[in-house]
């Protein structure tokens, strides 16, 4: 049963951790007037803070589950876990930075959350893509970290 309950425990870490990291260092955005409102437009509770828990731990999700996937199903021989990093980061991070103006400014006003108290202006997409790039760099740094110890002979 202790196996069982520390497995779990494991698993909520290895997975929520990083997500309480990004969301922690991704905080500044909040500054942002705008950034609050698109929080605080978010269902269900309608309030800027449990959404930017649920969103900023959520978010880890993709860059966690990558990771777990490539280290057991990589050979580490040849760069191949390198590489591999490398084109989970590239994937990940470009669909980060693309995806965050297209969700907040297309998607989001489309299922009926208006949130943008200045209408969705240019600086409005710059905003959203400079934080989806923040939020991407949290996980792409240490995974190119990784990726290049990984590339060393007898790095892994």
């Amino acid at each position: 049963m202790a196996g069982r309950v520390g497995g779990w425990l494991l698993a909520a870490l290895v997975f929520v951790a990083p997500g309480v990291v990004a969301t922690l260092v991704w905080a500044p955005f909040l500054a942002a007037k705008r950034i609050r409102a698109l929080f605080a437009a978010l269902p269900p509770t309608d309030s800027v803070v449990p959404s930017y828990a649920a969103v900023g731990v959520g978010a880890s999700a993709p860059y966690v589950a990558g990771a777990l996937v490539v280290f057991a199903s990589v050979d580490p021989a040849d760069a191949g876990l390198s590489n591999a990093l490398l084109d989970l980061t590239a994937v990940l991070s470009t669909l980060y930075v693309v995806g965050a103006p297209l969700v907040g400014i297309i998607a989001l006003p489309r299922l009926g959350m208006d949130w943008d108290p200045t209408d969705y202006e240019a600086s409005t997409w710059v905003l959203l893509a400079a934080g989806g790039g923040w939020y991407a760099a949290v996980f792409a740094v240490p995974s190119l970290l990784l990726s290049v110890v990984f590339a060393l002979p007898g790095g892994y």
